[in-house]
């Protein structure tokens, strides 16, 4: 035990660390294919908002397709990845992003929570700081 109170599994810290790195590496490399492969089968991706996005999107093919839409109405950009967090649960990426859209731009930062299992991402929270603006990008 902790001074915390619970027990942690290093290990399984690592492997979450592992995975969140790798996704996180390919982003960075703007590797579309390493990005893909960091997924697992039965990934889910969560969109808060109230936009035409929001909501989840279960399963990688569904995932992609929202994140192909959100390409689309933001034409975002990652501008850095600031920090990577690992526990034994859950995974993060603090990232800063550039939407454009109708000649306007936002600077965003954006925390994405993962959980893992065998190695791949199996769910993605995206919590924004600036949520009506996300909105706005997304909005038909």
């Amino acid at each position: 035990m902790t001074e915390t109170g619970f027990a942690v599994d290093m290990a399984q810290v690592e492997d979450v660390r592992a995975a969140v790195r790798r996704y996180a590496a390919a982003w960075l490399a703007g590797d579309i294919v390493q990005m893909a492969a960091c997924y697992h089968d039965d990934f889910t991706l969560h969109y808060a908002g109230r936009n035409p996005l929001s909501g989840v999107h279960r399963g990688k093919q569904a995932a992609f397709a929202a994140l192909a839409e959100v390409a689309r109405r933001a034409n975002r950009k990652l501008l850095g990845i600031d920090d990577v967090m690992a526990g034994a649960r859950r995974g993060a990426i603090l990232v800063r992003e550039l939407f454009s859209r109708d000649g306007k731009t936002a600077e965003l930062e954006r925390l994405l929570v993962y959980s893992v299992k065998d190695g791949l991402l199996l769910d993605c929270w995206v919590y924004d700081r600036d949520q009506a603006t996300v909105d706005m990008f997304f909005a038909d």
